[in-house]
């Protein structure tokens, strides 16, 4: 569910663009909070996910 959300935001210049990043974080914020994730560890959750989804980006891009 989340990889294939990611994977719809992802642009092909997506990693410089703020607007991308910044609709993958409320992404990742509303799935962590629908499944109980603990609010002091959503924000590294959520930079992480970042950072891995530009490693992948080369071949999620469209």
């Amino acid at each position: 569910m989340l990889v294939e959300r990611v994977k719809q935001s992802v642009s092909i210049d997506w990693q410089v663009r703020e607007n991308a990043r910044a609709q993958i974080r409320v992404l990742v914020k509303r799935v962590l909070r629908k499944f109980g994730y603990p609010p002091d560890l959503q924000q590294r959750a959520t930079e992480l996910v970042l950072e891995q989804a530009e490693v992948l980006c080369k071949d999620w891009a469209r």
